[in-house]
């Protein structure tokens, strides 16, 4: 799929494009005219683009398109951008927790950032990352940059970022450019239904844009796919499967008919597969043997919007399996990226490029 001239220039021209949580309106504006160049009819609502093709019920699929950041808060002051869009940097000591920051801290130490205007993407200047510490008096995350003090309050800070293939693997920050270049791709392909791209998901924010949505638009039965990648400690364990499927999340049960639909087409297409909440759940037993906290099955766009809608949107979800989460060098196989396509194709029957057209 790499070798498709077409995908290559999509991915590459969006992980280039700065989006940082909570200041994700510039990237809307490259995702509206790559999607208008092909074919779909794009409409903004607050925190959503929607895309649709000549069916939209035919299939509806959801990518959150915001990655980590930091957002200037004062003069020469700069904070994690997920943490602020979120509500959760609330001074009290109640709200980040101490384990999470610790995490962040050191993780982004050295990188090259750059600085833009949220609502055009105009350049505002570059630099880097020279420390990040945990403020007591705060309890927030405090980032120390180079070349950056002439910013104002409210302008976002995202990390320089390319493209990167080796070893039949892609790198970068891929947490979710990844999926939602293969959303615009499937427009490419002919794509005719649904396509949203969400805002702050990593805020937690998102799914309450897309449920406003379908509170509008949606009709009596709403199935739902999300994409996304989903993160594995190293890279033998990310390639046990190509694509990663759900029963349920930490918030709800997905939708059975439509989990199975999927791990039928994996059968049917010869594509490895396995659920993240049943590995997760063989993980505990472990470490609640060895007496050790448990693993919490995870937050998912899909899962809070099924628990908040009342059973007006159900769904399920579909994931790219990947290693270094929330980092510069997040990576997935070529292969796992093809096999994610290949199944999407199927569903929205559509003719699938093989790995070596282009």
């Amino acid at each position: 799929m790499l070798s498709q001239p077409a995908f290559s220039d999509i991915l590459k021209a969006l992980i280039r494009s700065p989006s940082v949580v909570g200041a994700e309106h510039s990237f809307f504006r490259v995702l509206q005219r790559e999607l208008e160049e092909r074919g779909a009819r794009v409409t903004w609502y607050e925190g959503l683009l929607v895309a649709q093709g000549k069916e939209p019920d035919s299939l509806m699929l959801s990518a959150h398109i915001d990655r980590h950041g930091l957002i200037c808060t004062g003069p020469d002051e700069f904070q994690y951008a997920a943490f602020v869009s979120g509500g959760r940097s609330d001074l009290l000591g109640n709200s980040v927790s101490e384990e999470l920051m610790k995490t962040i801290v050191d993780r982004f130490t050295g990188e090259d950032v750059f600085a833009y205007e949220p609502w055009s993407g105009a350049y505002r200047g570059q630099g880097a990352i020279r420390s990040a510490y945990i403020c007591p008096q705060r309890n927030n995350l405090i980032f120390e940059l180079s070349d950056m003090a002439h910013l104002v309050a409210g302008t976002p800070v995202a990390f320089r970022d390319r493209l990167a293939v080796e070893n039949g693997r892609l790198s970068g920050q891929l947490d979710n450019v990844l999926t939602a270049a293969i959303l615009v791709f499937l427009f490419e392909l002919g794509f005719t239904g649904t396509a949203f791209f969400t805002a702050q998901e990593e805020a937690g924010r998102s799914w309450r844009y897309l449920l406003e949505w379908f509170r509008r638009f949606g009709g009596s039965t709403n199935q739902l796919l999300v994409v996304d990648t989903s993160p594995y400690p190293d890279t033998d364990a990310a390639e046990q499967q190509q694509v990663v499927l759900r029963h349920s999340d930490a918030n709800a049960a997905f939708n059975q008919s439509l989990t199975t639909r999927l791990a039928d087409q994996c059968g049917n297409l010869g594509i490895s597969y396995h659920f993240k909440d049943d590995y997760i759940r063989v993980q505990n037993e472990q470490l609640a043997a060895a007496g050790q906290p448990l693993k919490s099955l995870g937050s998912t766009e899909m899962g809070r919007i099924i628990a908040a809608s009342g059973g007006l949107v159900d769904g399920t979800t579909l994931q790219i399996p990947t290693t270094g989460y929330h980092t510069m060098h997040e990576t997935a196989a070529i292969s796992a990226c093809q096999a994610f396509l290949q199944l999407i194709c199927a569903l929205a029957d559509l003719p699938c490029p093989s790995p070596e057209a282009g």
